[in-house]
């Protein structure tokens, strides 16, 4: 409860900050609400104007995206990192596809999944992805090599080596892996919403800025950044429900 506590100080202080400033005129209310308007109109008015429709959107294509990207992240991550044979048929097309910025791949996947919830589930996925494989890469790579050695000399079986040690060595990378594509996820989805959906926060954002309706614009920032928090704070606190002895090396 203190750790969760620590998480709320910088944010209470820079809304206490941008209120005090509105209220003072320092800032141009026309653009910058106090965030007690805001707050408001989040609480009382947002979800009659359908808030409540576009956060479900939002949600159901970055939880199904990332679920998908996540998983097949992994399970890439780990089979490159086991077998150098797979790592080297995948990795001239891991360093290739990576840098493209995924929402601009956006238009194809319209083309081929349609303008639908299948397209952003698919280009959440494909930003998921390499986050967690090249992390998870990272993570098999970065075991001591004794531990190879250890296996051959026990005549350790394949299966129980990567279960028992592989998995819970690369565990931590891949959490790091897991928090960035969470992020990652609202960013790509938002973005992906801009154009081509009738719902979401994205979509919800564009319509406010065309509309000028400043407080649903920034109500929407708002629920993007608590959905951002909670991803992460969720992300950590089953990061140290299993790997404990993290929590011991951070001490």
């Amino acid at each position: 409860m203190k750790r969760f506590a620590l998480y709320l100080v910088s944010p209470v202080l820079l809304l206490g900050l941008w209120e005090a400033l509105s209220r003072g005129g320092a800032l141009d209310i026309r653009f910058f609400p106090p965030p007690s308007v805001i707050l408001h109109y989040l609480f009382t008015e947002s979800f009659d104007d359908g808030m409540q429709r576009d956060i479900g959107a939002s949600l159901y294509r970055v939880g199904w995206g990332y679920l998908l990207g996540c998983t097949l992240g992994a399970v890439c991550g780990l089979a490159m990192g086991l077998m150098p044979m797979v790592r080297t048929l995948l990795f001239p097309i891991v360093a290739a596809i990576y840098p493209i910025p995924k929402i601009a791949i956006l238009p194809l996947l319209m083309l081929i999944f349609g303008l639908g919830d299948m397209s952003k589930i698919v280009v959440v996925a494909i930003g998921s992805f390499f986050l967690v494989l090249l992390n998870t890469l990272l993570g098999v790579e970065n075991q001591p090599p004794i531990y190879r050695d250890l296996r051959k000399i026990f005549s350790i079986k394949r299966h129980d080596y990567v279960l028992r040690v592989v998995v819970p060595g690369a565990a931590p990378a891949m959490f790091t892996g897991l928090k960035l594509a969470a992020g990652y996820s609202l960013v790509v989805v938002v973005a992906a919403e801009f154009s081509g959906a009738d719902a979401g926060i994205g979509y919800r954002i564009w319509q406010a800025w065309e509309t000028f309706s400043i407080k649903s614009m920034y109500a929407s920032i708002v629920v993007i950044a608590v959905l951002g928090f909670a991803f992460s704070f969720g992300l950590e606190h089953l990061e140290r429900r299993l790997i404990r002895w993290r929590d011991d090396e951070r001490r």
